[in-house]
């Protein structure tokens, strides 16, 4: 099989995350589910929505942009909304491009990263406003950093103390990443030939960095751990085979994964082409299984389901490429079959043409984002007062795909042309399926602003 050049599937990555990011932007897709409910708190309270500290730098980071156009005078909802879709979409994307800059040289680093982005950024980023996906992204580079640093140790270190400031309060999942982390960078300063003092001491505040975020993670979850919210996050946390674009790549890796423990010499062969090759080809054919088989479709609320799951393959992905790092002599066999030419630039090929499958059904849920947010915004321009969604094709064709109750009046409110002429709400209590904010659900305000359909 031809392998691509490590140059080629380093930009051909790059330019297809940045892609997204634009095409995720024109169609505004921060806006999915919290999403809606967020940007009209930023802009009613006009304040950064960081309701939940533990989260807070991720929210900071993100929101900030749409305070200044706010404080500037942008009062276009629709404007407001793609601003801050590309600002969610451009976090992570920037953060990732750092890592595979960081590893382009490394074919088999170069193949792990962009594994991370098919595995875990792609399946879960339809719910972009999860602050997990620029945690994510901020793990992925600061390992990719660790692991490369060169002369700029200085640098470097620098680099490692920005994203730990950022990862100290950032999301749950640090409270596993962040000891791995930590201890990459231990093990990175303690490697450094002739070391300087200054270097030295930047590691050690980034690994504290680190491990603190691990702490406020670890009182998060004590504090929260009977929060009716949590509650039902624990309960459906094994529920990540509901993610097609997640369990599809993951059979995958699994299987390849398996094969080349209990033989690696089976990576030498076409076994490895046969299955990715026929993963690539089922993942791209993904968003058309549904005209065959009706109940399998690709599921936006499954990206927030399968987050949980999608973490723990990071710190697994993150701590293979610690040991391909680290483990230069007497590596374990398959380690030193993965580190043949044929092997790895193979390897390489077949992970980026996966990267390329993967985009076919996230362009495609996107499609269906658009159509359902011109619907929505059709119903609220022409009609007036509270419009009950129980009297919506809600369980229709892509509706259910996209709706979530609370959500409702401030999504409505966002693509009116004058928000508060008519609002789309939910007969439910808020008990049974509450939001994690009270604040969340509540009827937005927004005077002064408006979608320009223009």
């Amino acid at each position: 099989m031809p392998s691509i050049p490590l140059s080629m599937a380093y930009r051909g990555v790059v330019l297809l995350l940045w892609a997204l990011v634009v095409h995720n932007a024109v169609e505004s897709r921060g806006l999915f589910w919290d999403g809606s409910s967020f940007l009209v708190n930023l802009l009613d309270s006009e304040r950064f929505h960081d309701f939940y500290a533990a989260r807070a730098h991720i929210d900071w980071l993100t929101q900030a942009p749409m305070l200044l156009l706010a404080d500037a005078g942008l009062r276009d909802t629709r404007q407001l909304a793609m601003a801050y879709s590309a600002t969610l979409f451009a976090v992570p994307a920037a953060l990732y491009q750092v890592a595979l800059a960081r590893v382009r040289h490394d074919p088999l680093l170069l193949a792990a990263v962009i594994a991370i982005i098919v595995l875990v950024y792609l399946p879960t980023s339809f719910f972009i406003v999860g602050e997990y996906n620029a945690t994510f992204a901020a793990v992925t580079a600061a390992m990719a950093v660790t692991l490369t640093m060169g002369e700029r140790r200085l640098r470097d270190a620098v680099i490692l103390c920005a994203l730990g400031a950022l990862c100290l309060r950032s999301y749950e999942a640090m409270v596993y990443l962040g000891p791995l982390l930590a201890a990459a960078i231990v093990w990175t300063s303690r490697r450094a030939a002739i070391p300087d003092f200054g270097f030295r001491v930047l590691c050690a505040l980034a690994a504290l960095a680190y491990i603190g975020a691990a702490v406020v993670s670890a009182v998060t979850i004590f504090d929260y751990w009977e929060h009716p919210h949590f509650l039902k996050v624990r309960s459906t946390s094994v529920d990540f085979w509901q993610n097609m674009q997640f369990a599809i790549p993951l059979a995958g890796l699994v299987i390849c994964g398996v094969a080349g423990l209990r033989r690696p010499s089976w990576l030498l062969g076409r076994g490895p082409f046969i299955v990715l090759g026929t993963i690539v080809v089922l993942l791209a054919l993904s968003p058309w299984w549904r005209a065959v088989h009706p109940p399998s479709i690709l599921y936006p609320p499954s990206h927030y389901v399968a987050r949980q799951a999608a973490g723990i393959l990071l710190a697994a992905l993150l701590g293979g490429m610690w040991l391909h790092a680290g483990r230069r002599l007497d590596p374990p066999a398959v380690l030193t079959t993965l580190r043949q030419t044929v092997v790895s630039r193979r390897l390489l090929t077949l992970v980026t043409a996966l990267t390329f499958a993967a985009a076919v059904p996230d362009i495609a849920l996107t499609r269906l984002w658009s159509g359902y947010l011109d619907g929505l915004r059709i119903l609220v321009n022409e009609r007036t007062g509270l419009i009950r969604a129980e009297t919506l094709p809600l369980h229709e064709w892509p509706n259910k795909l996209f709706f979530q109750d609370w959500s409702f009046p401030a999504l409505s409110a966002i693509v009116s042309r004058t928000p508060g002429r008519a609002y789309v709400v939910s007969d439910q209590d808020y008990l049974s399926n509450p939001p994690f904010e009270p604040e969340c659900g509540l009827l937005p305000k927004l005077r002064g602003y408006g979608w320009d359909e223009r």
